[in-house]
């Protein structure tokens, strides 16, 4: 079989099983955009969460680091590529997230790949939550780790795979926030067992926008690595792995994803120093007060700005994913293999740039196609 043939009949079966997809052109900022027909539509997509991507003063720093450094670093960190703006912001970083040092890749995934090749090894046991993000898992597989899934959230199992784990070096890795479902992970509970079981933890904070925040008590009884990206929250580019010095120094010295890569542009390292500024001010209080109500005005209470709506099978989601975006909303239908077989899915992505006449309308929509969320 020739590799066309063998593309064509892998096309082929994707489409069949209703799993294939096309990148949605969008022209616009903030949260309204314009489709590539002309429409417009209301994006209960994205994960600006903060609506940072449009601050002035992020792009503002964009522009400075553009005109000082130019378009790109021009190569990998640990041969020409570093520049001032990447070891400021690893400092700023690290602050943020009460750790010695923090270390820059160029993107979430990259950090996850990065973190989890480098500490994980064929002496080590890395237990995972089920519902982690695709990064972890690729992490996982690359790290040669032996590997073990525990149930979504499960303690109890949890704890069991580390009482049990032999002479092994033992990780315990997961998102705090999970992307698909908007749940979060009780951080303090799996830091305390990590610190009962000599375990590492490894953190994954790119949807953390509102919490849970671990405490520096939980963190500090346990060897641990949050991860996070620039891309959400500081709608930049970009990902970190915040640790102790020394975990970070050997990152530094292993990872792969972040020694044959060039570096970050000076722009995403300068636009993400100046969104972390934002969020650390009194107007990034404003911005998380603002998000929280808008979440709370569609589902009371829930913890993150992803808000999934169960719809079941494929064909199901897109009718609603069509249905909403005829009616001015873009909230995207999420199907197998991102989520299970029967647990399709919309999943609504709220941010501080949402404004009362947003919520309104979606509310409006949603409730008009049958949708509750």
């Amino acid at each position: 079989m020739s590799w066309i043939d063998w593309a064509d009949e892998a096309t082929t079966a994707t489409r069949d099983s209703g799993q294939w997809r096309t990148p949605r052109v969008l022209d616009g900022d903030g949260v309204t955009h314009l489709l590539a027909d002309g429409r417009s539509v209301v994006s209960f997509a994205s994960n600006d969460y903060l609506g940072l991507t449009q601050h002035p003063a992020v792009k503002a720093a964009a522009h400075q680091a553009l005109d000082r450094w130019g378009a790109g670093s021009g190569s990998a960190r640990l041969i020409v590529g570093a520049r001032p703006s990447h070891s400021e912001l690893e400092a700023e970083l690290a602050k943020w997230k009460h750790s010695e040092s923090a270390v820059l890749f160029p993107t979430g995934f990259a950090a996850n790949l990065g973190v989890m090749t480098v500490l994980g090894g064929d002496d080590v046991l890395v237990c995972s939550d089920e519902l982690n993000h695709a990064s972890i898992i690729d992490g996982c597989r690359l790290s040669k780790s032996d590997l073990a899934i525990y149930p979504h959230s499960d303690l109890a199992e949890l704890e069991r795979l580390l009482a049990t784990r032999g002479s092994r070096r033992a990780m315990v890795v997961t998102d705090t926030v999970f992307s698909m479902d908007g749940d979060v992970a009780d951080v303090d509970a799996v830091a305390n067992l990590c610190a009962q079981h000599d375990a590492l933890l490894v953190l994954d904070e790119a949807h953390a926008v509102l919490g849970p925040e671990p405490s520096v008590a939980a963190l500090e009884q346990c060897a641990h690595v949050r991860v996070g990206t620039l891309s959400k929250t500081l709608g930049s580019l970009g990902g970190f792995a915040a640790s102790s010095r020394i975990l970070a120094d050997l990152l530094v010295n292993r990872a792969r994803s972040y020694i044959f890569t060039t570096a970050s542009t000076p722009a995403d390292t300068a636009a993400a120093s100046a969104a972390l500024r934002v969020l650390q001010s009194n107007e990034g209080a404003t911005l998380l007060a603002r998000l929280r109500s808008n979440v709370d005005r569609v589902r009371l209470a829930h913890p993150s700005p992803i808000i999934p709506i169960i719809c079941g099978e494929s064909e199901t989601a897109m009718r609603k994913c069509d249905a909403l975006l005829e009616l001015g909303i873009l909230v995207p239908a999420i199907r197998p293999p991102t989520v299970r077989v029967g647990s399709s899915r919309l999943r609504v992505t709220l941010s501080a740039a949402h404004n009362d006449d947003h919520i309104d309308l979606l509310l409006k929509s949603m409730e008009s196609v049958g949708l509750f969320p």
